[in-house]
C-alpha cells in the first residue's frame, strides 16, 4: 500500500471538508477509514488499497454535500495522484455501494464495498452516531424530534444489515447504546424522574 498516497488523501479530505460541521466532516471520514482498515484485517482477500481509498473518498461526492456526477471529486483526486484507471473504477464501485439513502439494505458486490459500507454505517451508530445525528439536524435547522425520528427511519435498521462478522459484533454494542439513549430521551422528554 502506498502510504504517501494515503497521507495525501487524508490531507485532501481535510481540506475538502474543512467547513463541514454537520457530521460529514473530515473526522467522520477518518473514523470510517480507521474502522475500515481494522475490518479489512479480518477479511482475507480484500484489496486494502481499494478499501483505504474508498473509505477516505466515500463522502467526496455525497449528493447531500456536493453537486457532482460520476464521482467527479474522487476521480479528480485519484487521477491527480496517478492511481490506475482500474483501481479508480474499483474504488468508485465501492464508494457507490456505501450510501444508505441510495442503497438501503442492499449489500455491495465486492468485499471492499462491504467493508467500507460497514465502517460508514458503524459511524452512524453508538455515541458518535447520536452526536452526528444532532449535529446534522442542527446544521439543517431540524427540530430535535425530527432528528430522533431519524433513529427509527435509519439508525436502528443498520445492525441487521452488516456484512462482516466483526462489524456485526460491534453493531450489536452500538445498537444497544442507541436503544438506551432513546429510552432515556423518552423519559426526559416526558418529564419522568427516577426518584
Amino acid at each position: 500500500m502506498d502510504e504517501g498516497l494515503l497521507e495525501r488523501a487524508v490531507e485532501w479530505v481535510k481540506e475538502l471538508f474543512a467547513s463541514d460541521a454537520g457530521g460529514h466532516d473530515a473526522e467522520h471520514t477518518l473514523r470510517v477509514y480507521r474502522t475500515a482498515m481494522a475490518l479489512a484485517e479480518t477479511e482475507p482477500g480484500c484489496d486494502k488499497t481499494v478499501v483505504a481509498l474508498a473509505a477516505l473518498l466515500h463522502d467526496a461526492d455525497d449528493y447531500k454535500l456536493f453537486q457532482t456526477e460520476n464521482n467527479a471529486n474522487a476521480r479528480r483526486f485519484m487521477a491527480g495522484q496517478g492511481v490506475s484507471e482500474e483501481t479508480a473504477e474499483r474504488v468508485c464501485a465501492a464508494v457507490n455501494a456505501v450510501s444508505f439513502s441510495r442503497n438501503g439494505v442492499r449489500r455491495p458486490d465486492t468485499p471492499e464495498g462491504r467493508i467500507v459500507q460497514d465502517a460508514d454505517r458503524l459511524d452512524a451508530m453508538g455515541a458518535v452516531g447520536v452526536a452526528r445525528t444532532f449535529a446534522y439536524g442542527g446544521e439543517h435547522a431540524r427540530p430535535m424530534d425530527e432528528s430522533v425520528r431519524h433513529f427509527y427511519d435509519k439508525l436502528l435498521r443498520l445492525k441487521d444489515g452488516m456484512n462482516t462478522s466483526a462489524a456485526r459484533a460491534e453493531a450489536e454494542r452500538r445498537h444497544a447504546f442507541l436503544e438506551t439513549f432513546l429510552e432515556q430521551y423518552r423519559k426526559e422528554t416526558e418529564g419522568s424522574l427516577d426518584l
